[in-house]
């Protein structure tokens, strides 16, 4: 159901109600949805148990979707540097596509503040990789608010959210797990205790499971190494060089991938993951002790995948499924359960949506759109394809059976047909009998490409090799790793020379 843009003062709210129906006869009292978004960060769309993953434990986040409906074809659009979960967040956040946001928020209207016009309370914990400005301009309150792409996982340099609506110095804290699960508990706990004439918006985004691959201690072992199969497909080296082989993500296993070492970095992904899980489940119990739970709208997404050993690949720094597709799931009043969705959406696609579940009017200037009638099960669709990017090097059209990527400075492109072949192991693109549909899917994609102001050239002067040799890609840490992940991931590396840039 599509909403015109009406005034403030034709919305009248009474506590956590709203009147609607303006100047009918009849009018219907609604009680608004408070929201709670749960945000994870390089998390594989798979790496849960409800999308049929049967080695990793995550119990409350498969809660979530036997509550609620999951998507299982929502993606990230991509980015333009190698932070990819920095221009997901402004995408997030703003409603808006790649090429419209990039990962600068300052100036730029987003979901919290869309909500607060109508009458929510926003609080934010945890990270935030889109400037300190924007924060401040988005939040009304915010606690353990970690500003940066990644932190030693027991070292986070925390800031609070003062009444004049700016960031404190940060204070180095313990684990980051526990801390913006603490302080999304202790807001709710604040919140029950007072009037609860708004309702609230509190978005809690995890720094786990992104690297270091540090679980807390006790969850270390939790998923004994070897214990978890390889990727179907695990590769010891990526087949062809396209844009850096040797970004800061793939430095974290040395060349060529071996069994031994993608198993181990599984064992402490999903040790993460669990973690992660177990705080979900401690926010969820808050909800219900505090009789909040019936009316809150639950997101579970995250910001982006990750390749961790599938096609020779550690990080998510390319366009294939494990690293463009996130996992979503979404609960709470009016919405279906156990339903499954295989609609192409996008994550920014969720701020139109929030927005028309509680029934507010629709967003202006938003490249997202409102799958709320996909969520009722109302239309299968909302768009019958999809376009992803990854910096100036690489594109791809998506649709619900075929995918193309091309790679326009090596002259490039594969083909996967995504039905018998999910796992992007087989490139049909050579193929004569494939010629038609490759031609079809570059015309799609050139449609996407005018559509989304992509301003890269597909066409470009000088064609770059597709062949590298490996031995030259260095395995060098960066500062933030602690050492139980030196000890573990960099044996034989020169830790006198550790890269002192952040991610």
């Amino acid at each position: 159901m599509k909403h015109s843009i009406v005034p403030l003062s034709a919305l009248m709210f009474f506590g956590t109600t709203v009147i609607s129906n303006i100047g009918k006869a009849s009018t219907e009292v609604k009680k608004m949805p408070n929201i709670l978004f749960l945000f994870a960060d390089d998390q594989r769309a798979d790496a849960i148990g409800c999308s049929g993953n049967t080695y990793i434990k995550t119990p409350n986040i498969d809660m979530l979707a036997v509550n609620g409906v999951r998507f299982s074809n929502c993606f990230v659009m991509g980015g333009h540097h190698g932070a990819i979960c920095a221009p997901s967040r402004a995408m997030l956040m703003s409603g808006k596509s790649l090429f419209h946001v990039y990962d600068v928020l300052d100036g730029v209207p987003t979901m919290p503040m869309y909500l607060a016009r109508y009458g929510y309370e926003t609080f934010g914990t945890g990270k935030w990789h889109n400037g300190a400005k924007s924060f401040e301009a988005s939040f009304q309150k915010g606690e353990n608010v970690f500003l940066g792409g990644m932190a030693d996982h027991y070292n986070v340099p925390c800031r609070s959210l003062g009444s004049d609506r700016k960031l404190s110095a940060p204070v180095t804290k313990g684990y980051s797990t526990d801390l913006f699960a603490n302080a999304a508990i202790g807001y709710l706990n604040s919140y029950a205790k007072g009037t609860r004439e708004k309702p609230f918006f509190c978005y809690v985004a995890f720094t786990a499971p992104h690297d270091p691959r540090s679980p807390r201690k006790d969850y270390i072992g939790m998923y004994p190494d070897g214990s978890i199969p390889l990727p179907g497909n695990f590769k010891a080296l990526h087949p062809f060089k396209f844009d850096d082989l040797n970004i800061r993500d793939e430095t974290l296993a040395p060349w060529p991938r071996t069994p031994e070492i993608v198993q181990q970095s599984l064992s402490d992904y999903y040790a993460l993951i669990s973690h992660l899980d177990n705080r979900i489940g401690d926010i969820i119990e808050t909800l219900k002790k505090q009789g909040l739970y019936e009316n809150t709208i639950i997101i579970y997404a995250a910001d982006n995948g990750l390749a961790i050993g599938s096609h020779g690949l550690m990080g998510k720094q390319d366009l294939y499924e494990h690293s463009m597709k996130v996992p979503l799931i979404i609960c709470g009043p009016g919405i279906p359960k156990k339903e499954v969705r295989e609609a192409l959406v996008y994550l920014y696609d969720l701020f139109p949506t929030l927005v028309n579940l509680c029934d507010l009017p629709a967003p202006d200037g938003v490249d997202g759109k409102n799958f709320v009638p996909v969520i009722q099960g109302k239309e299968k669709n909302i768009r019958s394809s999809l376009y992803t990017a990854y910096r100036n090097t690489a594109r791809a059209v998506r649709t619900d059976e075929w995918k193309l990527i091309r790679y326009p400075q090596q002259n490039f492109t594969q083909l996967f047909n995504l039905k018998n072949d999910p796992l992007e192991i087989s490139n049909l693109a050579s193929l004569p009998e494939n010629k038609q549909k490759v031609d079809e899917l570059l015309i799609l994609f050139n449609e996407w490409h005018t559509l989304t102001n992509d301003t890269a050239t597909m066409d470009p002067k000088t064609i770059l090799p597709l062949e590298y040799d490996y031995k030259t890609l260095k395995q060098v840490p960066d500062n933030l790793q602690p050492e139980y992940i030196l000890k573990k991931y960099f044996k034989g590396v020169d830790l006198e020379h550790i890269n002192k840039s952040e991610h």
